[in-house]
């Protein structure tokens, strides 16, 4: 098997060329990295172009934003499965290795992922491969996606691949315009519709900022991507077999929605998400949630919040059973 990388690249000079370099010392060497400068400004693009490795694709287009240049990317790429890196982000050596491991392991999978790991900022600096202490790890094979996303995150966007045949079935795979969940609704899209297999180990590293809670604002409408998600399962659009848990994550996200609302002290706002994620209604967390909406002082309520977010608390919701 061979990979096409896909970067979409926009003013991230500071970050850029450690992104292409993570790519070029795969253990598996990439068959190409493509990458997309969305009309950078800050001279990333230049930065990629002076690096002179001919495995390196820079392709150029006027800023039209991420979802636009990963499509882009994908309309490229020779190889047979594209594999996407944020420009801003890292892949541990082995990465691609990982990826192979679990086609191996589930060579009928079309989806293919491994875990990651956040690092600080650190610009410019390339960050230090973690130890990789075995040969194999486990590779799981994912049935519903959706149910494994909200007990953790199985892969990130930076460390997953997806068959280029099948991408190209489906384009544009990612929805221009949008900059947030754009991401997610293609990995669901291709779940119900793919096997997926991934790899339960850190192989990417991605950079994050640090902690902003306290500038965090409560979401009133709800995101495009799952307003879409819950038209395709009343419809009738995603396979039967995925419709429950289908409208299942889009309550949860719902309940989520809440608490960010009670994070940033507006009740009303909890209350009216809570109600909108009535399918899950009998499940512990929205019962929480609606607890503390009603009951808890907002400024008591935030603070919970607030506490249960820096703790990494990690909610592990019902299934769509109950």
């Amino acid at each position: 098997m061979n990979f096409s990388v896909v970067i979409p690249l926009y003013n991230k000079l500071h970050y850029v060329r450690s992104a292409v370099r993570s790519v070029l010392a795969q253990t598996i060497a990439p068959l190409e990295v493509i990458v997309v400068d969305d009309g950078s400004t800050d001279g990333s693009a230049e930065a990629v172009a002076s690096m002179g490795d001919p495995r390196v694709r820079l392709v150029r287009q006027p800023n039209a934003g991420v979802s636009a240049a990963r499509n882009r990317g994908i309309e490229l790429a020779r190889g047979d499965w594209v594999a996407f890196l944020d420009a801003d982000d890292w892949y541990h050596p082995e990465m691609l290795a990982a990826l192979a491991q679990a086609h191996q392991a589930c060579p009928d999978a079309d989806m293919l992922g491994a875990g990651f790991r956040t690092i600080p900022p650190a610009f410019g600096a390339d960050p230090e491969a973690w130890p990789v202490a075995e040969s194999f790890y486990e590779v799981e094979v994912v049935d519903d996606l959706r149910v494994r996303w909200m007990k953790t995150a199985p892969f990130c966007t930076s460390s997953v691949a997806i068959r280029t045949d099948l991408l190209r079935r489906i384009q544009p795979c990612f929805v221009t315009g949008e900059h947030h969940g754009e991401d997610l609704d293609l990995w669901f899209r291709v779940g119900d519709m793919a096997r997926v297999a991934v790899v339960n180990a850190p192989f990417a590293a991605v950079r994050v900022l640090p902690d902003s809670l306290s500038t965090r604002n409560a979401r009133h409408t709800m995101p495009a991507f799952l307003q879409r998600m819950q038209q395709r399962a009343l419809s009738g659009e995603i396979p039967a077999k995925h419709r429950r848990s289908a409208l299942w994550f889009v309550g949860q996200m719902h309940v989520t929605l809440a608490r960010d609302a009670l994070d940033a002290g507006d009740r009303k706002l909890a209350l009216r998400w809570l109600a909108g994620g009535r399918r899950v209604a009998l499940t512990r967390r929205w019962a929480l949630t609606a607890l503390m909406a009603l009951f808890m002082p907002t400024h008591v309520a935030g603070s919970w919040q607030r506490w249960r977010l820096r703790s990494a608390e990690a909610f592990s919701p019902e299934g769509p059973s109950q």
